[in-house]
């Protein structure tokens, strides 16, 4: 049920966000501020609303034990608002832009994915051009297609990269000797070992990019697919992912009668060794889950030699931010080496730098160098080495429309 929620709320989004959708771009309130000084004169006092997916216990711990405490020597308040998805926030926005709130909004700065930033791109939610304004900006190589694209939609100012995700399998060794490293060669370990495999049901995140990496490979490549959403080519192409999809889900845990709701429920059934196999699109978090117990210690991770969907994760600040001063100062600390570094610390968090180390100098390389090495996760270059782009988030709701419509047991 909570899938299906999901993915009305999201449907939901997309006919208000027409409905409040203005030609043009979005507001750009920022003009205010032509140096960085003067950003941090005005943060100081104000209290940031961060609306983040409450969910992930490394990233709570990180917001409020190692990002809140910086932004305090600011003169800046960290508030977390957990939230069980984005739409929650986007909501809200969507709300305030109806209600023709157009100041004082209480959502200042959102930890948000691709499909909620084209959302809101399009009714002009978003504050823009901020971007320019960051010192530690120049840490991050603006021209990456992964850092200038989010799920194809250009960033354009709108949003600053907060970390960078790579998706990958996690399996347990003792178990798995050999694991399949292509797509087709997954598919036929999963109808050999009947019961040690299943996936989230989309709209959940990790569900859907599941979906998305068979599609890939049903399709004869990434190349093939055109990045914007096409109908005809969706017509053409998603038949052999669907009959791909169906050909497994007998040989799926509990016969494909029913999936997990979400990469957490899926995650309890690996650690409970009810499946091989779970999957992630943050695999440097899996050090913690086995130091604490979660996952087994033989657990390992790895990407396909076929190509592995990677993408950034980005902050972006309300068009109504009541507190957009505090909220740039923020999204600035968090590109700096020191707090990438520490995001990068497998306690508390985990996950992978969004800046371009390059552009950093020795010592911080070094210290990124120096990070713990994983008995369990292979350096991100090594994950990163085949990582293939995602497509633009219209693609996204109507591959998890078709999975519930040709894939589901009904």
């Amino acid at each position: 049920m909570r899938g299906r929620r999901t993915a009305a709320a999201i449907a939901g989004l997309a006919v208000l966000a027409a409905a409040c959708s203005a030609p043009g771009t979005s507001p750009t309130a920022t003009a205010q501020f032509t140096t960085f000084e003067q950003v941090l004169d005005q943060a100081k006092g104000q209290t940031v609303n961060l609306y983040a997916y409450g969910g992930d216990q490394g990233a709570n711990r990180y917001i409020d034990e190692v990002l809140a405490v910086k932004a305090r020597g600011l003169g800046i308040t960290v508030h977390r608002v957990p939230v069980d998805a984005t739409t929650t926030a986007m909501q809200k926005l969507l709300g305030d832009k109806q209600a023709g709130k157009t100041s004082g909004g209480g959502v200042d700065l959102v930890w948000v994915n691709g499909e909620n930033f084209r959302t809101g791109k399009q009714a002009a939610l978003w504050d823009c051009g901020w971007t320019d304004l960051l010192p530690n900006g120049r840490y991050v190589n603006w021209a990456d297609p992964e850092i200038a694209n989010d799920f194809g939609t250009p960033v354009n100012k709108c949003e600053a990269p907060w970390s960078r995700a790579q998706f990958a399998f996690v399996y347990d060794s003792a178990r798995v000797s050999q694991p399949p490293r292509t797509v087709p060669a997954l598919l036929d370990w999963i109808r050999a070992h009947p019961g040690r495999f299943t996936y989230p049901a989309p709209p959940d995140f990790t569900g859907s990019v599941f979906t998305r990496q068979v599609f890939y490979a049903t399709s004869g490549g990434y190349t093939t697919i055109p990045t914007g959403y096409d109908h005809d080519a969706y017509q053409r192409l998603s038949p052999a992912l669907w009959s791909a999809l169906r050909g497994i889900a007998p040989s799926l845990w509990r016969s494909g009668t029913t999936y997990p709701t979400s990469s957490a429920q899926l995650n309890t059934l690996y650690g409970n060794g009810e499946v091989d196999f779970t999957m992630t699109y943050g695999p440097a978090e899996i050090d913690a889950l086995v130091a604490n117990g979660t996952y087994p210690a033989t657990t390992k991770a790895y990407t396909l030699d076929d190509g592995s969907i990677g993408n950034t994760a980005y902050l972006a600040i309300p068009a109504n931010a009541a507190n957009k001063a505090a909220a740039i100062a923020v999204a600035n600390l968090e590109l700096s080496p020191e707090q990438q570094l520490a995001k990068a610390q497998p306690t508390p968090w985990g996950v992978y730098p969004a800046i371009d180390l390059t552009r950093t100098d020795a010592s911080w390389q070094q210290k990124f160098a120096d990070l713990p090495r994983s008995a369990h996760v292979p350096p991100f270059a090594e994950l990163s080495r085949h990582s293939l782009p995602e497509l633009q988030a219209n693609w996204t709701t109507p591959l998890d429309d078709g999975w519930r419509q040709e894939v589901l047991p009904r």
